[in-house]
């Protein structure tokens, strides 16, 4: 009974002494932390990354265009300058069209100034000066009241009587109370009747017509009036024998 204990602890001795051999060996020299540096530590799922593939080697390209061609070709420009040539042709175009516009515009006013002027002018010198003594007024009223008389006397006549007297009452009218504006009128239309040589001859013809027809009649009317004195002296002369013959 006594030896089976002592048989146990040499059984035992042994293992106990071959356990802590084995822990000495594989206890580690360096103290082992809880956690390792952030640094040392990669996560379980990392990026792959990789390695760029080299780019292959491209074949020379077989170019069949004559060296002509291929000046043209660098030298053809790019869309960002053809772009530009055509905003600088549209602005060119809307610039000269707006620029002949406006111009015609302001030779438009030009012409009519010119106009209005030349008109002014024309009005202006077909009336009287002031050393003439002439008004214009008053005898431009009586002229279109001679008008009026005209056509009221030719009232009942025919169309050529209705047309034409009213402007030969007015004619003769402006030449007896406005000669002066009247030869200003006449002086005005001969310089455009010269213009035209055929009326300028029909004026001239009937001008000298009227001129000849005036300068006879009042010839007519001169001899008319020496023989009525001559009569009327006669007749006197004959009276007077005829009263004396009878006292």
């Amino acid at each position: 009974m006594s030896f089976r204990p002592m048989l146990q602890r040499r059984a035992v001795a042994p293992i106990a002494a071959t356990l802590l051999a084995g822990g000495i060996a594989v206890y580690p020299r360096r103290t082992a932390h809880a956690e390792a540096p952030s640094n040392a530590r990669k996560p379980i799922y990392e990026d792959y990354s990789p390695e760029p593939l080299p780019e292959p080697t491209r074949l020379p390209t077989l170019s069949f265009s004559t060296p002509a061609e291929e000046e043209a070709a660098a030298e053809s420009p790019s869309v960002t300058e053809l772009l530009e040539g055509q905003v600088r042709r549209a602005r060119l175009f809307v610039y000269a069209h707006s620029l002949a516009a406006e111009n015609s515009f302001n030779d438009f006013l030009s012409r009519v100034l010119r106009v209005e002027n030349a008109f002014t002018n024309t009005v202006a010198s077909l009336a009287p000066s002031a050393e003439s003594g002439e008004r214009l007024m008053p005898g431009g009223v009586y002229v279109v009241v001679s008008a009026m008389a005209g056509s009221i006397v030719s009232r009942n006549r025919g169309i050529f009587l209705r047309s034409a007297t009213p402007l030969a009452f007015g004619t003769v009218a402006a030449w007896s109370l406005l000669p002066v504006t009247m030869r200003n009128v006449s002086d005005f239309i001969w310089e455009y009747e010269k213009k035209v040589p055929a009326v300028a001859d029909k004026h001239l013809k009937t001008h000298n017509y009227i001129a000849h027809v005036y300068t006879t009649g009042i010839a007519h009317s001169q001899m008319g009036y020496y023989m009525l004195e001559d009569k009327i002296g006669e007749y006197r002369e004959n009276l007077e024998g005829w009263i004396k013959k009878g006292r």
